[in-house]
């Protein structure tokens, strides 16, 4: 393994790459202790506190802590996810957008361009959400998070929370385009793993107080060496659709011939739809708390954790996002035209529409045991955490964020080395990059 990190160092421009992803990690982690002005942080944590297993505690799960503490990176990066869900969809039906994405490279940047507007827009409506919520919210005490209220305030902190989400997304493209790994999963990455040695050591006083047993502490780390497991297989896990090639004779020269396949991961979309899942589920709870209504009061205690309301749409939601994912990154019809044009075929499969129709067909099922497992991983944890009383960072969102995000970096380090000539992580390993 030290041998890997000296191969590692010897690359330039892996080196430099992994050096600036963490440097702008050092960037995030730093903006995510500036404290927003005119907010009582220690009445505000003790909030904070007692909402653990809320949505309010997954939303400062996501946020690294920045939240409980309302610092400028208090909204996170899960408005700009919430505009690239909006965008994506808006891509399906407006055929100004789809043929925007139609048109290569530069259509793509005319997307991303608009999905940074509705990025500013929709941090602006959370930011000043957020302010006339904490302008009604009290301590356990009774003391006022806001000590003085007002437009002065509101306007602050929509400033403040607006421009530290438009740098949180500029860090997220800077680290995608010169870092390594995805720079979005990378930072959701970083504030859920910067919480756990708090969650360690949270644990630890909970056992001292005997508010749970060694023995269900043991229990606890069982289930979650079992999830990181099923993640690291499910994510390896992958279809091959046999390929043949028509010989083809140009000239004096003989091409085709060969067998080959056609890899279809089980979980093509990755931890993505858990991370769409949660910032749409995450929305209008969060709104729901802020509006003192009784029913919406009820509905928001409705979508917390724990809840048969939130289980069913949250399930509903990481299936859903699994196969429009999928649908966006992978077109069967196009990949069945490719195979076509260079004389390959499926076996007992005539080529053209059929063989788009047969992928799509193996795709849909695959995919829908892909989706399920991560609902499943997604929500078993969480009636554990509710029986057994333990914290909320030991759920299976934070665990297949984590997982999966860390085995995409791994891959993307792993192709680097490879290509290079190095020996991967393991000699024996099954990362995608040695395949």
């Amino acid at each position: 393994m030290l041998q890997v990190f000296q191969n590692i160092f010897k690359i330039p421009e892996l080196k430099k790459r992994i050096l600036i992803t963490l440097g702008l990690l050092a960037v995030y982690r730093f903006g995510a202790h500036i404290p927003t002005p005119g907010v009582d942080a220690q009445v505000l944590t003790e909030i904070f506190e007692s909402a653990q297993g809320t949505v309010l505690g997954m939303v400062d799960m996501f946020t690294g802590g920045a939240l409980k503490r309302l610092t400028v990176f208090a909204l996170g990066i899960m408005p700009y996810i919430s505009a690239s869900i909006i965008l994506q969809l808006l891509t399906v039906v407006v055929p100004y957008l789809e043929r925007l994405a139609k048109e290569g490279e530069q259509g793509r940047k005319k997307i991303t361009q608009y999905t940074r507007y509705g990025t500013v827009v929709l941090s602006a409506i959370q930011a000043l959400g957020i302010a006339y919520g904490l302008e009604k919210m009290q301590g356990p005490g009774g003391a006022p998070v806001v000590p003085v209220p007002g437009w002065g305030f509101r306007l602050v902190t929509l400033i403040t929370l607006t421009a530290g989400t438009a740098f949180i997304m500029w860090l997220g493209e800077q680290m995608t385009e010169r870092g390594i790994g995805n720079g979005i999963s990378m930072i959701i990455f970083a504030g859920i793993v910067v919480r756990l040695p708090s969650g360690v050591a949270g644990t630890i006083q909970a056992i001292q107080r005997g508010d749970f047993s060694l023995f269900t502490l043991i229990g606890i780390l069982i289930v979650m060496v079992v999830v990181v497991a099923a993640v690291i297989v499910m994510q390896q896990g992958m279809r091959k659709i046999p390929v043949q090639y028509a010989k083809r004779v140009v000239g004096r020269r003989t091409y085709g011939g060969q067998s080959t396949h056609i890899p279809l991961r089980v979980n093509t979309a990755g931890v993505i739809p858990v991370i769409f899942a949660s910032s749409i589920i995450v929305f209008p709870a969060t709104v729901a708390r802020f509006v003192e209504h009784p029913w919406m009061q009820a509905v928001a205690e409705q979508l917390s954790p724990g809840h048969m309301l939130y289980t069913v749409l949250y399930a509903m939601l990481i299936i859903f996002f699994a196969y429009f994912y999928t649908a966006i990154v992978f077109n069967p019809t196009d990949l069945a035209e490719n195979m076509k044009k260079y004389g390959g075929y499926i076996p007992g499969v005539r080529p053209g529409k059929r063989t788009a129709a047969y992928i799509d067909s193996v795709l849909t099922r695959i995919t829908l045991s892909g989706a399920i497992f991560l609902a499943i991983i997604a929500i078993l944890p969480e009636f554990l955490i509710k029986s057994l009383k333990v914290p909320f960072y030991f759920g299976g969102t934070g665990l297949l964020i984590v997982v999966g995000v860390a085995l995409d970096t791994m891959q993307q380090i792993e192709s680097h080395l490879l290509t290079r000539h190095y020996d991967g992580f393991m000699k024996k390993g099954k990362l995608r990059g040695r395949r």
